[in-house]
Formats: C-alpha cells, sequence, structure tokens
C-alpha cells in the first residue's frame, strides 16, 4: 500500500515546538517508525507551509496513492480550499493532530478540513500517526 502522508504550516519545527502538547519527536523520527512498523507500505512525506503546494499534492493523490493521511496543522481551522480538494481525492483520508484540540484554544475547534475526510485522531502526539495508518488498513479492507 501507497500512503502519501502531508503536513501542513510549522510541522517542519516540530521539535522546537511545546513537547507537552506535540510530543518530542521530529517527523524523521515518525517517519521512520512508520516505516518500521509497516515494512510492507510505500510512505511519501511532504511538509509545507504555503497552502497551494498541499492543494497540488492532494489533488494528485488519487492517482498515485491507495490512501491520505494530512496534517494540515493550522488551515485545519481556516482553509476552505485544502477543503476542497479533500473532498474531491477519492482515496481513504485520516487526518490527524499531534495535540488534543478539545483542550486548545477555542478558535482550534472548528475543524473545516475534517469533514472532508474520513475521519480524523486528535491528541495521540505522534501515536496519531500509526492510528491513522491502522485505520487506513481497516477502511481499504472493508472497501
Amino acid at each position: 500500500m501507497k500512503i502519501l502522508i502531508l503536513n501542513g504550516p510549522n510541522l517542519n519545527l516540530l521539535s522546537k515546538r511545546d513537547n507537552q502538547l506535540y510530543g518530542n519527536k521530529d517527523f524523521n523520527q515518525i517517519l521512520d517508525e512508520l516505516q518500521n512498523n509497516f515494512p510492507n507500505f510505500t510512505f511519501t512525506y511532504f511538509q509545507s507551509n504555503i497552502e497551494g503546494e498541499l492543494i497540488n499534492k492532494i489533488q494528485k493523490a488519487s492517482e498515485e496513492f491507495d490512501a491520505l493521511i494530512i496534517n494540515p496543522g493550522g488551515f485545519a481551522h481556516t482553509s476552505v480550499a485544502i477543503k476542497d480538494a479533500l473532498e474531491l481525492c477519492s482515496i481513504p483520508k485520516v487526518e490527524v493532530h499531534l495535540s488534543n484540540l478539545a483542550k486548545r484554544e477555542s478558535f482550534r475547534q472548528t475543524l473545516l478540513t475534517a469533514s472532508s475526510c474520513d475521519g480524523y485522531i486528535s491528541g495521540f502526539k505522534d501515536i496519531g500517526y500509526h492510528l491513522a495508518v491502522k485505520a487506513v488498513i481497516m477502511m481499504k479492507s472493508e472497501l
């Protein structure tokens, strides 16, 4: 199975952010763990602080991948354009947030993009990506 993982703004600085909210691993460590735990899968990773670059990847994802895992970062709360691109993406999609958004500021309670995904995972730090892969496996087996 080929899975595209997209991370949005500021996730390139993950190891420099508040460890209590986001965990203490950088994304290369998380990606290494995913590859070790799911050796028969191919993971392609892309991070951007630029909304249009993420949209371009989402628009092509259905042609190249079996599933999409996305952490849109702050765009989750603001980007109608990413939401619309996700709606057009025909592969299984899981949104991941490292922090527990329910415990965060009120503006983080609105998730525009999550409603265009099959589901979302929030609050489990790096474990959320592993849970997302397991969710994709189960969704694909039901198809």
